[in-house]
């Protein structure tokens, strides 16, 4: 081969990667490395063990789930619109049981990632609710560009089974 086909070659390779999407680009790394960061909330849709159903969406859906890349996390959520309580320094029991039912999750612990099954494992080790200290929630991993959707596997200690869709916070 000489010097002008060994570079005509060249370039159109490099033009090839150019153009390829850039999300398949990102996702050359393990999905661990692709986690890390900040997502926004975008939807959360649950089904209780009793079957009634809470969804949030849009405008309606405001929350922030943070992954380090030392294996800690945080996720906080609510309903938009929560009522304000009557008076800020002595709410009442039903302002407070309010507050606390459209505060969809609050919680925070380690976090693993099974890159075979593509299936993330989160340890809570604080949560709004109780019963799930000490818990592990296992949800699949669907990751594309800059959406992550995670879908329960194993059911929580509340019963619930849950879909979560964020996008990576710009």
């Amino acid at each position: 081969m000489n010097r002008r086909s060994i570079f005509t070659l060249s370039a159109i390779s490099v033009l090839g990667l150019a153009l390829l999407p850039s999300g398949i680009v990102a996702q050359q790394g393990s999905l661990q490395k692709q986690l890390v960061g900040t997502w926004m909330l975008v939807s959360y849709d649950a089904t209780a063990a009793d079957g009634t159903r809470r969804q949030l969406s849009g405008s309606n859906a405001k929350g922030i789930l943070i992954f380090d890349d030392g294996g800690r996390y945080a996720n906080v959520f609510e309903r938009v619109g929560r009522p304000k309580f009557k008076s800020a320094s002595q709410p009442t029991t039903e302002e407070m049981a309010a507050a606390i039912s459209d505060f969809f999750a609050a919680n925070f612990g380690t976090w693993s990632v099974s890159e075979a099954d593509k299936v993330l494992t989160q340890r809570f080790e604080g949560a709004l609710r109780p019963n799930n200290d000490g818990a592990d929630a296992r949800t699949s991993v669907s990751l594309a560009g800059d959406e992550l959707k995670l879908t329960t596997i194993n059911v929580l200690p509340t019963g619930a089974k849950i879909e979560q869709v964020y996008r990576r916070a710009k």
